[in-house]
This record gives structure tokens, sequence and C-alpha cells, in this order.
């Protein structure tokens, strides 16, 4: 069982950053994390994925070149830098773990966050 508290949402003005990190607690080790958002009315999508060693990374087109990925492993976290922010970043953002090396797919991600706001004004 793997337990996950995201932190570090709140408000911004259009082209500020924001960094959320994800608490882990349980085995991560091996496994897949990932960020993901949720807007209202809309499905929940894929932000950003790393595996394990790091040596994987995947990114969602409409963030590539303003979001990072990283994770501690050594402090079990996973964080995710967010730069540039647009009005359309606002959503709720969700930090989540797959028991397995690799995958995007959503359905795949076994634990999940409670979720953290993230809104950005224009």
């Amino acid at each position: 069982q793997v337990q996950l508290v995201e932190s570090g949402g709140g408000l911004v003005q259009a082209g500020g950053s924001l960094r959320l990190s994800c608490a882990a607690s349980g085995r991560t080790s091996g496994y897949a994390m990932g960020w993901f958002r949720q807007a209202p009315g809309e499905e929940r999508e894929l932000v950003a994925a790393i595996t394990w060693s790091g040596d994987r990374i995947v990114y969602a087109d409409f963030v590539k070149g303003r979001f990072t990925i990283s994770r501690d492993n050594a402090k079990n976290t996973v964080s995710l830098q967010m730069n540039s922010l647009k009005p359309e970043d606002t959503a709720v953002y969700y930090c989540a773990v797959a028991p397995r090396s690799w995958t995007v797919a959503t359905a795949l991600y076994n634990y999940w966050g409670q979720g953290t706001q993230v809104t950005v004004s224009s």
C-alpha cells in the first residue's frame, strides 16, 4: 500500500511559477511515478511521468519546456516544477504511483494523492 500527500498548490499570476511536491509512504522502489491534472468538466490527464531511476521521463505536449518532473528516492518524493504558467494550467494536480517500472496509462496508476489546487489568473 502506498499513501501520497501533495503540497505546493496555490494561486499564481500568469507567467509565474509553482513547485508541487508529493511525499510517499510505502514502497515506490522500482515503480513509475507521475503527475496528473483534472480541470472542471474535463478528464484526468497525464502531465509528466518518471521511472524509478529517472532514465525515462515523459511530458504532455502542453507542458513541454515549461514543467520539470524530478524524484528523490532517498526521501521518497516526487516534484513538479512549473514555470511560465498559463490560465489553462488551472486544475487539481494529483501525484500517482504505478506498481510497474513504466507506464503512461492513467488506469495503471493504482495509488493517488488527494490532489492540490493550482489556479493561474490572467
